[in-house]
């Protein structure tokens, strides 16, 4: 194991605040998997901060966009910084994290690679918390993400009237594994 993940995996095993702890898992999880970037839409001032803050003495540099071909980074990131409480750098860094990581195939909490579910739920709550709340049929994040892009883009993406008809009820709002 590389010395930066080396690092990560002690400072999450000391129990950080829990918006360290995304962000670690975050950058740790794109490591893992080699992906780049580490994180998007930040510069390299921005990403410095934010790793100076949650990963110190950890060299990382953020990599760039290759080609990015079609993907939702930048409306996941606006709908995120709209709903943000407080509006401050650890928000911004959040969003940047979280937009990132739901550029990804599997379910978001595990593109983010933190444990559960539950850390996600409780970084939303803690930090979007008039989004989160928004959910209130407890909506895979993924798919209630896309699904307020959708509404706000004016895209109907329903099968049906209303999701308890829906067929692919069990996708959107079945157990997580």
């Amino acid at each position: 194991m590389n010395a930066p993940v080396q690092f990560l995996a002690r400072l999450i095993a000391d129990t950080p605040p829990l918006e360290q702890l995304v962000i670690v898992c975050g950058i740790a999880e794109s490591l893992r998997i080699g992906a780049q970037p580490l994180v998007r839409g930040l510069d390299p001032a921005s990403f410095a901060e934010m790793c100076a803050h949650c990963v110190p003495g950890v060299p990382l540099e953020n990599g760039s966009v290759v080609d990015a071909g079609i993907d939702e980074f930048d409306e996941l990131f606006e709908l995120l910084m709209l709903y943000a409480e407080p509006c401050d750098k650890m928000s911004f860094w959040l969003a940047a994290v979280i937009s990132t990581a739901a550029q990804r195939d599997n379910h978001l909490w595990q593109d983010m690679g933190l444990p559960s579910r539950k850390e996600l739920s409780g970084i939303l709550l803690k930090r979007f918390p008039r989004l989160a709340e928004a959910n209130v049929r407890d909506m895979k994040w993924k798919k209630f993400f896309y699904r307020q892009l959708c509404q706000r883009a004016g895209v109907p993406i329903c099968k049906s009237p209303n999701c308890a008809d829906c067929t692919d009820y069990a996708y959107c709002f079945g157990p997580e594994s």
